[in-house]
């Protein structure tokens, strides 16, 4: 009403959050006060760096495959559709640790005896060994493991961003004569980019905690470290600890800035 301030809105605190932030500075004071916590946490760091080498990795490789993916899920042409679909479907129905397995102990040996039939004609004049199934890296084969399962879902999130976007913009690219490419790299993708940056961030976050699977393999992690240590020293309630600090301390960083992210995306469409 005329006369009458305007309503401020009040401030609502996120009260999870500061619940979170609480838990945060406990056991951050317990690392810096409790030996036992110190040891702990020295002995997880170089974890750290592993599983953030492993995500890393793997999701810049996801995404690329599924890029692809998407550009064949949505082709005119009926069979790279069907090829696409078909490889979507398949990769979304299996769990992600009986892909790590698959990759790992049928794949790889696989893979192996493909690239020793490749270098035969190069062993026979002795320029080249003989690979053997131990030459496969594990962490490698955990990388590849999570690159295939996850370009399936990043593949569908790929094809709804490009399906967003009007498809009267998409004629009226063709009408200027742009081509395919042009159209993509012009109209298609800076568009798609906002549909398509929110439920990308939430992948990445999921792979983060997915990663603690390749320590079934015996890679290296924080989760494998940690199930090592508690072992040997029977500390299970303050290593686990320190392992869920670590990947909470890395999942929470990364979705607050998917939220801001969202947040700035939902005011540019404003």
């Amino acid at each position: 009403m005329p006369g009458h301030p305007p309503h401020r809105r009040r401030f609502d605190p996120p009260y999870w959050l500061l619940a979170i932030a609480l838990l945060g500075v406990l056991t951050l004071w317990a690392i810096v006060a409790d030996a036992g916590y110190s040891e702990i946490f020295r002995s997880l760091a170089s974890g750290v760096v592993t599983t953030l080498w492993v995500t890393g990795v793997a999701f810049s490789l996801a995404t690329v495959l599924g890029l692809v993916v998407a550009m064949a899920r949505t082709s005119h042409l009926r069979a790279w559709r069907e090829i696409a679909t078909f490889y979507i479907e398949i990769l979304r129905g299996i769990p992600v640790l009986v892909m790590l397995f698959y990759i790992a102990f049928v794949g790889a040996p696989w893979l192996v005896e493909a690239a020793n039939w490749l270098l035969n004609p190069l062993l026979a004049l002795g320029w080249a060994h003989l690979l053997g199934v131990r030459d496969f890296d594990l962490t490698w084969r955990a990388i590849i493991a999570l690159m295939v399962c996850y370009s399936a879902f990043i593949a569908e999130i790929f094809r709804a961003g490009i399906e967003a976007v009007d498809s009267g913009q998409i004629e009226a690219a063709k009408a200027l004569g742009l081509s395919r490419w042009n159209t993509f790299r012009h109209i298609v993708a800076p568009q798609a980019l906002r549909t398509i940056l929110p439920p990308l961030g939430n992948d990445l976050v999921s792979m983060i905690k997915d990663s603690a699977l390749v320590s079934a393999l015996g890679v290296q992690d924080i989760t494998q470290i940690g199930k090592v240590y508690s072992s040997g020293t029977f500390k299970f309630f303050e290593t686990y600890n320190i392992v869920a600090f670590l990947y909470l301390t890395m999942t929470i960083s990364l979705s607050l800035l998917v939220r801001l992210l969202e947040k700035r995306l939902g005011r540019g469409r404003k």
